[in-house]
């Protein structure tokens, strides 16, 4: 056998092993409910709506199909946004960050800087339900995964790799790194160039008894400072539900939402009564209100970033919304699976697309 068949044989393996572990802690089907099911999630997440869908139809938990949803971006190597395959920190080492909500209980977990773990929307799963924390980090986080059985893998894939080396060896005049030809670069970090970006995946899941579960998961920041912390892992800021009211999520800057905790600001206003558009674009609003920092404005005193919200309210109204256009979602109705523009708050396309 081949050395380019051994290593996709030993790909399949184990990103099958890995997604053995998403369902580790899952709940026992129920029977299924009357209600109409609806899923959303980021624009990156059109297989997580189905395979969520595709499980709320077999009388899942919400909170489990969600993270079974999510488990097949995290295992994709083709996604450097999320879980295996993810843009790495500085010092080239892989580090994610998940959360997730469970609407029935009001019980959340999170796992932050986590290394080796292809599934962290699993392990944060495992923190709400098996410890009496919230949150869990680093190195602490590892060894609770390793404590559950969780196997570890090399996130760092050969793409990832190549990608990370490129940006080193291009990041200041003074650096020794000496970056090859133009000419010589591979297709995948030639897509690369200039890219700083904040991708992340969120889903946002209601079942067909009317109850709520949403995660978000994350390789965070590319290039960041090891250690680095967005919003995806923090209760109120990277997601947040309630049961009564929604469910809604965000990808972008986190330190945004870290700064306004974004995701409680739109269920809140769902509480309030506004449709989830209008909750949406007031977060939008908010983020724009609070950011006084002249090195995140552009000349016209707008945000010079992105951020991306979604949300689905307890009667089925979903929405998506960004500061800038161009931003979609997906959406599974119980019907079929779509991808969905978003609203905006500024009609002109984000000015540095990630």
């Amino acid at each position: 056998m081949s050395d380019s068949v051994n290593r996709r044989h030993f790909l399949s393996v184990s990103a099958a092993a890995g997604l053995g572990a998403s369902v580790l802690g899952a709940a026992a089907p129920v029977p299924v409910g009357s209600k109409r099911p609806i899923v959303v999630a980021s624009g990156n997440g059109l297989k997580t709506v189905e395979k969520a869908m595709e499980r709320i139809k077999a009388g899942a938990d919400p909170l489990d199909a969600a993270i079974e949803g999510v488990a097949i971006v995290e295992a994709d190597p083709e996604d450097h946004t999320v879980g295996y395959g993810g843009i790495p920190n500085e010092e080239g080492i892989v580090e994610l960050d998940a959360a997730v909500m469970h609407g029935p209980t009001h019980g959340g977990g999170a796992v932050a800087s986590i290394r080796n773990i292809m599934h962290p929307a699993a392990v944060a799963r495992l923190v709400m339900k098996r410890t009496d924390h919230c949150l869990l980090v680093g190195e602490g986080a590892l060894r609770f995964a390793r404590a559950h059985g969780i196997p570890e893998t090399n996130l760092l894939t050969d793409e990832a790799r190549e990608i990370w080396l490129h940006w080193k060896e291009t990041n200041g005049k003074d650096s020794d790194w000496i970056a090859p030809p133009d000419a010589e670069l591979s297709p995948a970090v030639r897509k690369f160039f200039g890219i700083r970006e904040h991708g992340t995946l969120h889903c946002s899941a209601l079942d067909t008894h009317g109850n709520l579960g949403c995660v978000t998961t994350t390789s965070g920041l590319f290039y960041k400072i090891p250690g680095r912390v967005g919003d995806s892992p923090i209760l109120g800021a990277g997601l947040f539900l309630d049961n009564e009211v929604g469910s809604a999520g965000s990808t972008g800057r986190g330190e945004a939402n870290l700064l306004n905790l974004s995701s409680h600001t739109i269920v809140e206003a769902l509480r309030r009564g506004l449709a989830p558009k209008d909750a949406l674009l007031e977060a939008c609003k908010r983020i724009v209100a609070t950011n006084r920092n002249p090195r995140l404005r552009d000349a016209k005193q707008r945000p010079n970033f992105q951020v991306k919200f979604y949300c689905v309210a307890k009667d089925g109204r979903y929405a998506g919304a960004s500061l800038w256009a161009g931003s979609k979602m997906a959406v599974h109705d119980g019907d079929s699976a779509r991808l969905v523009d978003c609203a905006s708050l500024y009609d002109e396309p984000d000015p540095e697309p990630n």
